[in-house]
């Protein structure tokens, strides 16, 4: 495993049988990227699957709904809230909204701002075979409310514009199951780190 987008790819296909994917349409055709892909991140350290529904997901202006929503940290301080996507067209379908320097506000509280989308699909290229999602230079903000050290997330709230312009949300409600940790490997979390 190099990259920690296989290790997610793979982490989530385990937990929801899904992997990343950037198609966006009813008919599945692919959103243009036109950014250089980003250096590697690291590898996922940590894992945690929330059980709920998506009240609103939309993908470049398209409605969907969702299989699960995954908050993933990496070794190197980048997070990623991952969407699989019930797209009856693609089961490879994730959005991530991503990005660094999440903070707490309180205990009940975690903000990420988000600088850049992955979209992965049925029709993205293979490393490893896992599908490597696509990168868009975005900006925005995810905010989840809850306490995760306690194993029990509220709700997740994402909104992020492309450098197209093209719009992500995402209203995750919690269905009040017990989120379910994974700790992957062992590193040394940043000060920010949700969990603690």
């Amino acid at each position: 495993m190099r990259l920690c987008r296989p290790v997610l790819a793979a982490t989530l296909a385990a937990f929801v049988a899904a992997s990343a994917s950037p198609c966006f349409a009813e008919d599945s055709k692919p959103i243009p990227v036109n950014n250089p892909p980003a250096q590697p991140n690291g590898l996922i350290d940590l894992l945690a699957l929330m059980s709920g529904h998506c009240k609103m997901l939309k993908v470049a202006g398209r409605t969907f709904a969702c299989k699960t929503v995954a908050y993933a940290h990496g070794d190197k301080g980048r997070v990623n809230f991952a969407v699989a996507v019930d797209d009856p067209s693609d089961e490879n379908h994730v959005v991530s909204f991503s990005g660094e320097n999440g903070k707490r506000a309180d205990d009940n509280s975690y903000e990420l701002p988000i600088d850049r989308m992955l979209l992965n699909s049925k029709n993205r290229p293979k490393v490893d075979g896992l599908p490597v999602p696509a990168e868009q230079a975005s900006t925005g903000v995810c905010r989840q409310t809850g306490n995760f050290a306690a194993r029990k997330v509220n709700d997740v709230t994402c909104s992020a514009t492309d450098s197209e312009g093209r719009r992500y949300e995402l209203l995750f409600v919690s269905d009040g199951t017990p989120v379910s940790v994974r700790r992957i490997r062992q590193s040394s979390p940043s000060i920010q780190d949700p969990f603690k």
